[in-house]
C-alpha cells in the first residue's frame, strides 16, 4: 500500500483521503447528513477531476466564495430538515458578493438587483417590510437550500467554472433529495432552474416556476405577481410543516 501525501489545507477545500488497497477516497468536509447521502458522488471518478479542476483554479486564480463556504448551503441547511429548494446557476462573481447561498450576500454588501427584485415580489406577496441587507442566512436556517448548480466561479466572470463537473454532483443533490424526501417546494427561476425540473418528483412535492427574478427578465412580465411565497407556505402549512419567515 502506497503511503499517503500529507494533508493540506489550501482554504478551498478540505479534503481527507482515505488510503485503500485499490483506490483513493475523498472524505470530503460537508455536513453529516448532507454525507450520508453523497458519499457515493465522492468515489466517482468525476468528482476527483472537479476536486483537481477546482483546487487549479484556486491556486491560480481568484475565485468565489472562499473555500471554507463552497459547501456552505449544505451546511446551513442538513438534509432531513431541508423545506424549500432555490436554485441558482452560479455564484455572483464579484468580490464581497459570494456566500455559498444563491442569490444571497453578506450583510453590508449592495444587494444585486436580482435580490431585490426577490424581496419586492415578498413585500407585495406578504406584506413584509424590505430588508436592509441581503444575507439570506436565516432562509437557510429555517430550511431553505440556497443551491447554486455550480459552486464556484472565476472573479469577474459568470458562469467561467460551469463545464468543471458541479452539475453532476448538484444534481446527485437535488435527485438525493427527490428520492428520499417529500412534500418539498423547489423554486425554480428561469430557465436555466427549470432545466433541472426532470429531477423532481412532481406528484410528491410542489414545484413553483416562474421568469428569473433579475431585472432583464422580471420586467417583462412572469416575475411580480406569482405569490410563489404565500404559495409555498400555504403547502408547507397543509404538509403540517412550520411556514418560513421569508
Amino acid at each position: 500500500m502506497p503511503t499517503p501525501p500529507p494533508r493540506q489545507e489550501r482554504g478551498v477545500m478540505v479534503w481527507a483521503r482515505r488510503w485503500t488497497v485499490d483506490r483513493i477516497k475523498m472524505d470530503v468536509k460537508i455536513e453529516a447528513s448532507w454525507k450520508q447521502h453523497l458519499d457515493v458522488e465522492f468515489d466517482k471518478p468525476y468528482f476527483d477531476g472537479l476536486v483537481t479542476r477546482v483546487r487549479q483554479e484556486y491556486a491560480s486564480q481568484t475565485c468565489y466564495p472562499p473555500g471554507k463556504l463552497i459547501f456552505n448551503a449544505f451546511n446551513l441547511c442538513p438534509f432531513n430538515q431541508v423545506k424549500v429548494v432555490i436554485i441558482g446557476q452560479d455564484p455572483y462573481h464579484e468580490p464581497g458578493q459570494a456566500m455559498g447561498l444563491s442569490f444571497s450576500v453578506p450583510e453590508g454588501t449592495a444587494m444585486p438587483p436580482s435580490l431585490l427584485n426577490i424581496f419586492k415580489e415578498i413585500k407585495d406577496d406578504l406584506g413584509k417590510p424590505m430588508p436592509t441587507n441581503g444575507d439570506l442566512t436565516r432562509w437557510a436556517e429555517q430550511g431553505v437550500l440556497l443551491l447554486n448548480a455550480t459552486l464556484t466561479v472565476r472573479a469577474h466572470q459568470a458562469n467561467s467554472h460551469q463545464k468543471l463537473g458541479w452539475d453532476t454532483f448538484t444534481d446527485a443533490a437535488i435527485s438525493a433529495l427527490s428520492k428520499h424526501r417529500r412534500g418539498l417546494v423547489y423554486m425554480l427561476w428561469g430557465g436555466y432552474a427549470r432545466s433541472k425540473r426532470y429531477l423532481i418528483d412532481s406528484q410528491h412535492n410542489l414545484v413553483l416556476e416562474s421568469v428569473h427574478p433579475s431585472p432583464l427578465s422580471a420586467n417583462r412580465g412572469g416575475w411580480f405577481g406569482q405569490h410563489q411565497f404565500s404559495r409555498c407556505n400555504e403547502y408547507l402549512t397543509a404538509h403540517q410543516q412550520a411556514p418560513i419567515d421569508w
